[in-house]
């Protein structure tokens, strides 16, 4: 076998003792092997195959899930740049990161809890999500630093000018009396969080972004396995354990990847018939294909009208299938042109 990639990493016990391991990507007749190992205080090492395959991208993604798990028991890299992408950890964007992870580690919890509270709130009267009014990154940051007028909101990340406007009443209302043992400008928190503690908190990041990427991956190559055994959509909805809404969402990612859903819509759109099709074609080349209820109405009338042609998820469904076909069509023609 030959070795392609390795790293040494090393992690502190205390009393200038250290783990050592290493994490290497090794080659043979086509077939991938990714491996971690452990070097042991008493000189004996301790193996551990994390991947043996022909996918390299599925080779990829469990390399960066494991190591990221290592990172976050305290291992270090002897060299950098050990997830093979480029790194986040720098200028503008490391400070913002710092003050999300010192909110995180040391937000109100009942602050928290009565911001979301008042969150819901004004989503239901508003009928918005709620992540529209303010994201949990938000909260934990006002929770956290607790600013007492609009000039110390507009300091938080992912506070601007028009969320000041609509909701920073209602927010200074609930932080604006509260004590706090800190002030503003946040500089401190520069100093104040350990760059150990921060390391920590960015690979714990990365751990859950690779977790997501790995079950994103493997959903897909069942998805895609499933498909080319004609499986329909209830029965890809067994096998991956996703509604089939989820599972329409999967197509459509899988078709700006550059994959071919076809077998499965046309197997899917064989109870639709033609002069259906043609009609929601026709509504997308008029209306546009970014949202699917004005081509609903436009094929079928109002909601009330278009539940007596059928189920109106059902109806969705087909519309976005064929949304995927229209939206094929347009990448092939950009390509030849």
């Amino acid at each position: 076998m030959q070795i392609v990639f390795m790293n040494r990493l090393v992690k502190g016990l205390g009393n200038n003792e250290i783990l050592a391991a290493q994490v290497w990507i090794g080659e043979e007749e086509g077939v991938w092997h990714l491996g971690w190992r452990d070097l042991l205080l008493n000189d004996e090492i301790n193996d551990s195959v994390w991947y043996e395959g022909g996918a390299w991208n599925e080779m990829l993604c469990i390399y960066r899930h494991g190591l990221s798990m290592k990172l976050v028991e305290g291992y270090r890299p002897l060299i950098e740049g050990v997830f093979h992408e480029d790194e986040e950890l720098r200028g503008k964007g490391n400070t913002v990161q710092k003050l999300y992870c010192y909110s995180e580690l040391h937000f109100q919890e009942d602050l928290y809890a009565q911001l979301s509270t008042w969150r819901r709130k004004r989503a239901v009267s508003e009928h918005k999500a709620p992540y529209f009014i303010a994201s949990n990154k938000v909260l934990r940051l006002i929770s956290t630093f607790i600013p007492h007028n609009a000039e110390e909101l507009l300091q938080l990340p992912g506070v601007g000018v028009n969320k000041v406007e609509e909701y920073g009443a209602d927010i200074l209302e609930i932080t604006s009396s509260l004590e706090r043992n800190h002030c503003f400008p946040l500089d401190w928190v520069y100093t104040s969080l350990s760059e150990e503690a921060y390391m920590s908190w960015v690979f714990k990041q990365k751990e859950q972004k690779y977790k997501d990427e790995l079950d994103k991956y493997r959903m897909h190559h069942k998805l895609l396995q499933g498909i080319s055994e004609r499986k329909n959509l209830d029965e890809l909805s067994q096998d991956c354990n996703m509604k089939r809404k989820e599972l329409i969402e999967a197509l459509e990612e899988l078709e700006k990847e550059g994959y071919s859903t076809e077998t499965l819509i046309e197997m899917e759109l064989q109870g639709m018939n033609n002069e259906e099709q043609v009609a929601v074609w026709s509504a997308f080349e008029e209306l546009g294909d970014i949202f699917l209820k004005p081509v609903l109405l436009r094929v079928y009338g109002t909601e009330k009208e278009s539940v007596k042609v059928g189920n109106i998820d059902q109806l969705y469904e087909r519309i976005r299938m064929i949304r995927i076909r229209f939206r094929r069509m347009l990448d092939s023609r950009r390509n030849v042109s």
